[in-house]
């Protein structure tokens, strides 16, 4: 069975290149352009991997996901990869970041780093 990977980002034409290239590698991909508010939406979802973003416009929204995915038991297992051009702000929580074992990959991306 295909790994489920969700894809959390404002912009459509990165979810689309998300979808296409995690798919040709034969992932389940579940996209989404805005944060979840409540982890019982992911717990849904049942991912296996969530790809975040985190600005949504001007706003740390991915950065607000991903705290309250770590704060519940029934999604802090589950492995995040913050993907985004925010390198200012992710930097300043870097140490979190690793903490919590959440991998950063700075826009643009090397695909073979992303895979």
């Amino acid at each position: 069975m295909a790994a489920r990977i969700l894809v959390i980002n404002d912009t459509q034409e990165i979810l689309d290149l998300f979808q296409i290239i995690l798919e040709s590698e034969g992932y389940k991909v579940v996209l989404s352009s805005f944060p979840f508010k409540h982890t019982g939406e992911i717990e849904e979802i049942k991912p296996d991997l969530i790809i975040l973003d985190f600005l949504f416009g001007d706003k740390q929204l991915g950065w607000q996901m991903l705290q309250v995915l770590k704060m519940q038991k029934s999604t802090a297992s589950i492995p995040v990869i913050v993907c985004t051009a925010a390198l200012q702000d992710v930097r300043e929580q870097e140490g979190y970041l690793v903490s919590q074992g959440v991998f950063v990959i700075y826009k643009p991306f090397d695909l073979g780093q992303l895979l």
